[in-house]
C-alpha cells in the first residue's frame, strides 16, 4: 500500500531555472601551411612572373600571330591524340612520346574537386567556379556531358593539395582510384618540382575507353599557372594525352606560351570525339578520317 501511495503522489513543483548563457564555439581555424609549402609558393609565384615577363602564359588563345593550316592541324592530332607522353620505366614514369591508340570517354563524367584542408575558402570557391565554367565548355565543345558530383560517385577527380597533403594522399588516391599502380601513386606523392601539375587516365585492360580519372594540381600555384593546370590537366584527361612542341598556338606544348585553351586545341577536342575517329584505330587508320574532319572544320582555311 505504501508503495502505491508513494506512486501516487504529487512531486513538488520545481520552477525552471533559465541556463547561463551559451559561450560562442570559437570554429576551429583551417591547418596552416608548412614553411616547406610556403617556399613552394614562393618558388611559383618567381615562376609565374617569370613566364610573363617573357611574353608566355598568354591568355588570348591566338592570333595573326599563331596561324595553323589544316595539314598542321592533322599532324598536331596525330602527334597528341595518338602518342602517350609517358611510358612506365623502372617502376617510374619517363617522359617519352609512344604510339597509342584513340582512346577518350564513352560515357558522362561526374567531376568532383577535392582540396586539402589548406586550402582557403575564398580560393575554393574561385577554383569552383573556374571549374565548373571550363567543364561546361569542354562538354559543348566535345558533346560529352560533364557534370558535378561527390567524390563518392565521380569518376573524375581534380585534386587541389600543397605539398604536405599530396605526399600524405597515397592512401585516398587507392580509394578514389582502385586499382591504380604504385608508379602512379609514386609518381603523385613525389611530384618534383619541374611538374606543375599531372593527370592520370584509366582504361581497363584491352578497353582503350576511359573509365575514369584523377588530376593533381598544386594549391600553392598563383591565380594564372592555378587556371592553366586546370585547362591543361582537364582537356588532357579527356584523351589528348600528349605534348608536341610544334603545336601551336596550342597548351598541349610544353613552351608555356598559352596558358588556356586555343582554338586550336578546341578543333583537336572536336576531332577527338567525332564519332567517325573510332575508339582503338591507330595512327594509319586514323589519319585519312583526322584529313576529313579538319577539312571540314577549317572549310576555306588553308
Amino acid at each position: 500500500m505504501a508503495l502505491g501511495l508513494s506512486g501516487c503522489e504529487t512531486p513538488p513543483v520545481v520552477e525552471p531555472v533559465a541556463p547561463p548563457p551559451a559561450r560562442p564555439v570559437a570554429s576551429p581555424e583551417p591547418p596552416k601551411q608548412s614553411n616547406e609549402s610556403i617556399l613552394v609558393a614562393k618558388h611559383f609565384a618567381r615562376v609565374q612572373a617569370d613566364l610573363q615577363a617573357r611574353g608566355l602564359l598568354r591568355t588570348d588563345g591566338g592570333g595573326p600571330d599563331t596561324p595553323f593550316s589544316k595539314r598542321q592541324l592533322v599532324e598536331n592530332f596525330v602527334q597528341i591524340a595518338l602518342h602517350d607522353e609517358y611510358v612506365t620505366t623502372t617502376g617510374r614514369l619517363v617522359a617519352r612520346p609512344t604510339e597509342s591508340p584513340i582512346r577518350r570517354w564513352e560515357k558522362p563524367i561526374t567531376l568532383s574537386v577535392i582540396f586539402g584542408d589548406t586550402v582557403p575558402e575564398d580560393q575554393r570557391r574561385k577554383d569552383h567556379q573556374n571549374i565548373k565554367e571550363y567543364a561546361s565548355r569542354l562538354s559543348r565543345i566535345t558533346g560529352l556531358p560533364i557534370t558535378p558530383a561527390s567524390p563518392e560517385t565521380a569518376n573524375f577527380h581534380v585534386l587541389m593539395l600543397n605539398e604536405d597533403e599530396r605526399r600524405a594522399f597515397g592512401p585516398r588516391l587507392r580509394e578514389l582510384a582502385p586499382g591504380i599502380d604504385a608508379t602512379s601513386v609514386r609518381t603523385v606523392t613525389s611530384l618534383p618540382r619541374s611538374t606543375l601539375c599531372i593527370v592520370f587516365a584509366f582504361t581497363r585492360t584491352d578497353d582503350p575507353t576511359y573509365t575514369r580519372a584523377v588530376a593533381v594540381i598544386r594549391a600553392e600555384h598563383p591565380d594564372l599557372l592555378r587556371l592553366s593546370c586546370i585547362h591543361e590537366e582537364l582537356a588532357q584527361g579527356l584523351g589528348l594525352a600528349n605534348d608536341s612542341p610544334d603545336a601551336r598556338p596550342s597548351i598541349f606544348n610544353d613552351d608555356e606560351e598559352f596558358a588556356l585553351l586555343t582554338r586550336h586545341d578546341e578543333l583537336l577536342l572536336k576531332m577527338l570525339y567525332d564519332p567517325r575517329l573510332k575508339i582503338g584505330i591507330r595512327t594509319m587508320e586514323a589519319r585519312p578520317i583526322v584529313r576529313e574532319i579538319a577539312d571540314e572544320l577549317l572549310g576555306g582555311e588553308s
